[in-house]
């Protein structure tokens, strides 16, 4: 059901108060408007600076008021069955003091108006709603625009004479699509910016400007951070089993998958040991399926205002449902998910309200969380129903040590055959990928100091001088191969003949 169908019904079935959540106050007007004009209802807006305007109706004189107490007495006393939308009462019902007289008084006027045909309807920024007032109000948020919204904004500046649109057809759609999750006034600015800087021209190049420009308003979200994943599964070294089970679903979220009558995945956990690649998996995911990917800060969500974390969470979880389809990475669960009675449960209702968006979300955002320690991970964060899949992230095997050392070698401009990188494998039993890599860096540092090409034997070296995870965290490493041991998850890797044993067992490293 859209704004206006909701709204139509609401005010038909008399309800006295309701709260619009929007940062849109003009969307939100004329949403309101429209549905006033379809059940030829008159409306009237109030806020501090204009006191009270017709926005509907024929009105011969508008009554006067200046402040929230006057303009609710006004409500009370009018005739008629006249909606008032009232701008900026969310800041009246904060604190103590007048603002509790405020309170009562609107409880009060939305009480008695159960017995006319008047409402009340508060536009406000946020959803917070006062506990007196909550079996009073209704709460209603309005949605970013979507695509035919973001159309029609388009379609009304390059109809501005002077301006040259040589957008194709995928162009504009393109073009379109990267400003879904945009405001209607933010996707008319970065459309206007577009136009402007390329003297009135507006082609299929803008699309990454509009991009851009969606990029920041999603960091202005304080917990989300948009990614340019450029990353392939040729990045990643070994996890076959993980890549093929990517690969299985790299459709999904196709309109084809929808008819077929597939759901659109969930999400996976990467449970691991550190290093082992779970960071660069989340962005491999991205860029296999060419979805946005966004990571989710649950620190950034915590503010010094009461209520304020809630808040910030449900903003940031309806932005990445606006953007979907879309991958949102929960880096390190562990920690982000944690949750105590140390802060009056801020962060056990922030822990409590993703956990239930992972569950209950109907819009396509594939859910990528990665962990280190299971043992602090709270156990009702793997629940099925949350993950499709879970995946254990081991030590690599000999054969996925030589792709790793292919890997870095290429990503770092050399050729793999000209180094011995089956010996490497070899040498290098017990270390996860981001010590690999580091080993090669060392090397790299021993050439260029010495004004040489570095060599197998420098990258041996540099192995030779590490400590890897598997020595020095032998126990919490053992530990996390015997949850996977006991068939809690499944090996992201094949497991090579005659090694699977091997993979348990505790190295000795010398």
């Amino acid at each position: 059901m859209g704004l206006e169908q909701e709204l139509d019904v609401y005010l038909r079935a008399r309800f006295t108060l309701v709260v619009l959540v929007t940062l849109e106050e003009e969307r939100a007007l004329e949403a309101v408007k429209a549905v006033c004009d379809r059940l030829r209802r008159p409306c009237l807006t109030w806020d501090l600076g204009d006191g009270f305007q017709s926005l509907t109706g024929a009105t011969a004189s508008l009554p006067a008021a200046r402040d929230p107490l006057s303009a609710l007495e006004h409500v009370e006393r009018a005739e008629g069955d006249t909606l008032f939308v009232l701008k900026d009462f969310h800041d009246c019902w904060t604190g103590s003091g007048s603002e509790k007289t405020f309170k009562r008084k609107l409880r009060s006027v939305a009480q008695r108006l159960k017995f006319t045909r008047k409402s009340i309807l508060v536009i406000s920024p946020v959803a917070k709603v006062p506990e007196e007032l909550r079996d009073d109000a209704v709460i209603v948020v309005l949605p970013p625009p979507g695509p035919p919204e973001l159309e029609g904004v388009l379609t009304g500046l390059t109809s501005t004479p002077g301006v040259k649109v040589t957008l194709t057809a995928l162009g504009r759609e393109k073009l379109v699509q990267a400003a879904i999750g945009m405001t209607a006034s933010q996707a008319r600015r970065t459309f206007a910016k577009a136009i402007i800087v390329s003297d009135g021209r507006l082609d299929d190049r803008h699309i990454d400007l509009v991009t851009q420009a969606k990029k920041e308003i999603i960091r202005e979200s304080e917990a989300l951070e948009f990614y340019s994943v450029t990353e392939t599964p040729d990045d990643v070294g070994g996890l076959e089993v993980l890549k093929g089970w990517l690969r299985l679903r790299e459709r999904a979220f196709t309109q084809e998958a929808r008819d077929y009558g597939l759901p659109a995945p969930k999400g996976i956990a990467l449970i691991g040991i550190p290093g082992t690649g779970k960071s660069l998996t989340a962005k491999m995911i991205g860029g296999l399926w060419r979805l946005p990917l966004l990571r989710l800060d649950v620190g950034a969500l915590f503010g010094s205002l009461v209520g304020e974390a809630e808040e910030r969470t449900r903003r940031a979880l309806r932005m990445a449902e606006t953007v979907a389809p879309c991958v949102v990475w929960i880096d390190e669960m562990e920690k982000a998910l944690a949750h105590g009675a140390g802060d009056a449960g801020t962060s056990t209702r922030v822990f409590a309200s993703i956990l239930t968006w992972m569950q209950e979300k109907t819009a396509p955002c594939f859910v990528v969380g990665a962990a280190n320690d299971i043992a602090s991970l709270p156990t009702e964060v793997l629940r099925k129903g949350r993950f499709d899949e879970i995946f254990f992230l081991d030590l690599p095997t000999e054969s996925e040590r030589e792709e790793i050392f292919t890997v870095h070698l290429r990503k770092r401009h050399r050729l793999p055959a000209d180094f011995d990188v089956a010996k490497l494998a070899a040498e290098s039993a017990g270390y996860v990928g981001a010590e690999i890599e580091q080993a090669i860096v060392d090397a790299m540092y021993v050439g260029f100091d010495e004004q040489r090409e570095f060599t197998t034997a420098d990258i041996a070296d540099a192995l030779r001088r590490q400590v890897p995870l598997s020595v020095s965290q032998r126990e919490r490493i053992g530990a996390l191969r015997a949850w996977l041991r006991e068939g809690r998850a499944q090996s992201a890797s094949f497991v090579e003949t005659g090694e699977a044993e091997a993979q348990f067992v505790p190295l000795e490293l010398g």
